[in-house]
C-alpha cells in the first residue's frame, strides 16, 4: 500500500502530514511511524502528524513524536497543519481546530501563521530554571554564550535525571536584548536538539516575563532554523491570549509504501 504524504516545516521543526480524514492511517502502529520519521530509512520529520474530521471545528490535530508514540502539542507542528489545512481548502483566512490540549485558533497571511496557544496558569520559577507547561512539558535555563553550550548533553541529562520517564522538553535561552531572546531546545521524543520547538519559545516568553527579564508582552525568539515570535497577556491568572507566530512552509509532497 502506498501512503500519501506532505513534509512541511515551521522555522526548521519538519512534520511528515497525513490527511487521514478517511481513517486508513493505524494511530497504533508506533514502528510505521517511527519508520516515517526516521531520516536515514524513511521520509524524516522530528514528528507525524494526522489532520482528520472533527464535528464541531474545521479539523482535528493528532501529533507524534519521532519515536512513534502519540504525545502532547507541538507549536510549530500545530502552525504547520494550518498551513496544510488551508492548502487543502478547508477555511479561508481563520480557523479552529481541536488538538489534544484543547481548542485552538489561528490565522494565516503569506506564509505566517499565527497560533493561539492554551492559556497557560502556572509558571514555576526555581533556583536556576523555570518550568512551565504550555501544551507540553518546558524546562527553561537562561545561560551564557548559547552557540557553544551543550545542548544535547545538558539536555539529555536534565530531561532523564529531573523528570523521569516521562520526560520535559529542555529549552536554554540566551538574553540578547530586552525583548529578544535566543533558544536552543532538546526535545523529547525525539531526543535531540531540534532546528526549532514552538511549545519551548513560548514557555520561554512566558517564563522570562515571569522571571522579570523582560517587560514586553511581545517576544522575539531566533531559533537555529528562523525566527519565531510570541505574544501575550499577563493576568491574575497567569498569562492568556497566547500567541505563537513565525513561517510555516510546505516542503514537498511524496508516496511512500507502507
Amino acid at each position: 500500500m502506498d501512503q500519501t504524504f506532505y513534509k512541511y516545516q515551521g522555522a526548521g521543526n519538519d512534520f511528515v502530514i497525513i490527511d487521514n480524514r478517511n481513517l486508513q492511517f493505524s494511530k497504533d502502529n508506533v514502528a510505521l511511524i517511527k519508520h516515517l520519521c526516521d531520516r536515514h530509512f524513511g521520509i524524516g520529520a522530528d514528528g507525524l502528524i494526522l489532520l482528520e474530521e472533527d464535528e464541531e471545528t474545521d479539523f482535528k490535530m493528532v501529533y507524534f513524536n519521532a519515536d512513534g508514540n502519540e504525545s502532547t502539542m507541538c507549536g510549530n507542528g500545530g502552525r504547520c497543519i494550518v498551513a496544510f489545512a488551508h492548502k487543502l481548502g478547508l477555511f479561508s483566512v481563520n480557523t479552529t481546530f481541536i488538538a489534544v490540549d484543547g481548542l485552538h485558533h489561528a490565522s494565516i497571511s503569506k506564509g505566517e501563521v499565527s497560533l493561539q496557544m492554551v492559556d497557560v496558569s502556572e509558571i514555576q520559577l526555581y533556583e536556576g530554571y523555570a518550568f512551565a507547561n504550555t501544551g507540553s512539558p518546558h524546562h527553561v535555563v537562561l545561560v551564557e554564550n548559547l552557540d557553544e553550550y551543550p545542548v544535547f548533553n545538558e539536555g539529555k541529562r536534565i530531561r532523564n535525571e529531573l523528570y523521569g520517564t516521562a520526560g520535559s522538553n529542555v529549552n536554554f535561552t540566551e538574553q540578547l536584548n530586552q525583548n529578544t531572546f535566543k533558544v536552543r531546545t532538546y526535545e523529547r521524543g525525539v531526543e535531540d536538539e531540534t532546528l526549532a520547538c514552538g511549545t519551548g519559545v513560548t514557555a520561554v516568553a512566558i517564563a522570562m516575563h515571569k522571571a522579570q527579564k523582560t517587560t514586553s508582552n511581545s517576544v522575539c525568539l531566533p531559533v537555529k532554523g528562523g525566527i519565531l515570535e510570541v505574544s501575550f497577556e499577563p493576568s491574575a491568572n497567569g498569562y492568556q491570549n497566547i500567541f505563537l507566530k513565525g513561517p510555516a512552509i510546505f516542503v514537498f509532497k511524496g508516496s511512500i509504501a507502507i
